[in-house]
């Protein structure tokens, strides 16, 4: 696991080895371990490394034989050594132990088609000297990130937003379209940033340029909802667990210490039990839990790890994280609207002080249709047949009534249809409610794009695969944006490499041959917890699905109740001309009066928080501020620029 950077520019652009040392220094945290760059005069790459797999030879860059390849990698390529035993027989010669060398022996055999024979999570560079082109690919499921940007007549990537900012050509003005997209749906969209003209390469696509030249960018995966209705139930529960099997044993693959986050649900069970099967030794698992019993899952968690005898650690979360709460905009990047964050980011920690790498159970909601809202949207379906009168009727009437009013959402809600009535239910500052947030000026630049029909294209669909096309949405949208941005910039934040064995593209792909009955019938999730009886606890896979959420609602109205109100209504927030400060005091009152609005809140905290850390700080100091808990496990060596091979 590591953050990498690079730089692409004309002979007048040169990158400078300063430049990269700057961008390596501002994600120590993504690689402590040791750092290395690549510079000539048309591209310079830089990475800084936290060491998982070749402790002694595997420092990056990686070259080929002859020096006229050169890549930098962040993530794990884990069939890297069936690919070298292939790769070793066509004679290819190989000079460290480390995963990230069979790609660059992998494009000389295939090209940019290396990228189909990967299996693993990936953020890399790769420079080819002699034709001199630069390539750069995310791997399938968005596990990893990877940001870009033109800018001053040059292209730059990096593994982290923040990276790109210490180039003084990259601005830090706000895009809006990223502002709209966060505001309802609680992240910014896939291939931008709330930095313009910063954009996200997205999942299952790669960029290739030549230094002064335009990137061009393509997508080389997708996944196919085709169901496989020529099969038994009982082929689907083997071919399950064969494939969870072969991706545990593949992601545990590592030279350092190795555990699992464990939450209690299905998912980290099936990939706890599957680990402590093919460990030798006790599994290292770490949960989180909270005082509200109604979002506290730790008993559900020591029941999984007494079933599997591992060496279990739980923390429980207290409201007091004010300290915390400022420290998380560096590390996420972004505003981010999940506050299941703050959990992650407590278990990573904990998980820090005994191994550099955990796997963890993300993913199976998306596969395996495991979200209540799939099973509502499944009920919700039959109010399709509403006539158009009726509709109207309807929002004409829930138009009326004052907000907050009891019914006035339910009546808006079921005034929709089709994919306009799924992404009410899912969104947060609907439309008109955005009107009502931001000040007028504002609002004219927030709401020029609209956020709700560019998401309501990707889930249109035939009537009989709905379930489909959420699993599709959720896969392409919410998975990337959300759930594995989370894992990745928390654990990162503790120098730890968290993997994902349900989201190995082979399972993915499987699960995707599913047949929908397959899924939900009578609970969600039916052909994988089948597959897991007599493996798990009856009542892990028979449990009501509960969710990593966070007390918020509570928090707010108690010990965090100040600090919301002294960061949200304060002069300074005030003063960026953004939101209607009266209408951001009523929803604090409403929240305050029973309203469950704790993500709207949260995610206006977030904004504000992220606006300090990234705007503020720079106008009164110059540049950023890393916390102060940012780790160093030990020094890194300094950097040496490597000059291009003839």
């Amino acid at each position: 696991m590591c953050g990498i950077a690079g730089i692409a520019g004309g002979p007048d652009k040169s990158p400078k080895f300063e430049e990269l040392q700057r961008m390596c220094g501002a994600m120590v945290h993504r690689g402590p371990d040791d750092e290395g760059f690549y510079l000539n005069a048309e591209v310079g790459l830089g990475m800084r490394r936290l060491k998982i797999i070749d402790l002694e030879t595997g420092s990056q860059p990686v070259r080929n034989e002859d020096g006229s390849l050169w890549v930098v990698l962040n993530g794990e390529i884990y069939n890297y050594r069936e690919l070298r035993r292939d790769l070793e027989q066509r004679g290819h010669t190989f000079y460290t132990a480390t995963d990230t060398e069979v790609i660059v022996h992998l494009y000389e055999e295939y090209g940019q088609d290396c990228v189909n024979h990967m299996r693993g999570m990936f953020g890399f560079a790769l420079w080819d000297l002699r034709s001199r082109t630069l390539m750069v690919a995310r791997d399938r499921l968005g596990i990893k990130p990877l940001y870009y940007t033109e800018a001053g007549g040059r292209f730059a990537f990096a593994s982290e937003l923040k990276v790109l900012l210490q180039l003084p050509e990259v601005g830090r003005q706000l895009n809006w379209r990223a502002v709209n997209y966060l505001f309802s749906f609680l992240t910014t969209p896939t291939d931008q940033s709330i930095i313009e003209g910063v954009h996200k390469l997205e999942p299952g696509h790669m960029i290739t340029l030549r230094p002064g030249g335009r990137p061009r960018i393509r997508r080389y995966w997708d996944v196919n909802f085709e169901p496989d209705r020529g099969h038994s139930e009982q082929y689907f529960i083997d071919r399950l667990r064969e494939l969870l099997e072969e991706s545990v044993r593949m992601h545990m693959v590592s030279d350092v210490p190795l555990g699992a986050f464990l939450s209690g649900g299905v998912d980290s069970s099936a990939v706890v039990a599957t680990m402590a099967r093919l460990s030798p030794r006790a599994v290292k698992t770490f949960s989180i839990g909270f005082r509200e019993q109604d979002h506290d899952e730790t008993r559900y968690a020591r029941l999984v790890a007494r079933r599997f005898s591992t060496d279990h650690s739980e923390l429980i979360l207290e409201p007091d994280i004010t300290g915390l709460l400022e420290q998380l905009p560096w590390y996420l990047d972004e505003p981010f609207g999940d506050p299941s964050a703050i959990p992650t980011y407590m278990v990573s920690k904990m998980a820090a002080q005994e191994v550099k790498v955990v796997l963890s159970g993300d993913g199976g909601d998306e596969l395996f249709a495991g979200y209540d809202k799939y099973v509502v949207e499944g009920k919700e379906r039959k109010y399709q047949r509403l006539a158009a009168p009726v509709r109207s009727l309807l929002r004409g009437v829930s138009a009326v009534m004052p907000e907050g009013a009891k019914g006035r959402n339910f009546l808006r809600h079921f005034s929709m249809s089709g994919a306009q009535r799924y992404l009410d239910a899912v969104s947060f500052f609907r439309p008109e409610e955005q009107g009502r947030l931001y000040h007028p000026e504002a609002a004219e630049r927030i709401l020029r794009d609209d956020a709700w029909n560019e998401a309501a294209a990707l889930l249109q669909s035939e009537d009989g695969d709905w379930l489909a096309s959420l699993q599709y949405f959720d896969i392409k949208r919410y998975l990337p944006l959300d759930i594995l941005t989370k894992v990745d910039r928390m654990s990162m934040a503790h120098s730890i490499e968290a993997r994902v064995p349900l989201l190995d593209h082979k399972l993915v792909e499987f699960a995707a041959t599913i047949p929908p009955a397959l899924k939900l019938r009578g609970t969600t999730k039916y052909i994988f917890k089948r597959a897991l009886r007599g493996i798990l606890p009856p009542a892990v896979i028979d449990r009501p699905k509960q969710g990593f959420a966070v007390p918020l609602g509570s928090w707010f109205r108690g010990r965090l109740g100040g600090f919301l109100r002294d960061y949200l209504l304060s002069h300074r927030s005030r003063g960026r001309g953004l939101f209607n400060a009266d209408y951001v005091e009523r929803l604090i009152e409403l929240h305050e009066g029973g309203r469950p609005l704790d993500l709207q809140l949260w995610t206006l905290l977030s904004f504000e928080l992220w606006c300090r850390t990234f705007l503020d700080r720079v106008a009164e100091k110059g540049k950023p501020q890393i916390p102060s808990n940012t780790p160093y496990r030990r020094p890194a060596p300094a950097g040496t620029a490597l000059e291009a091979r003839p």
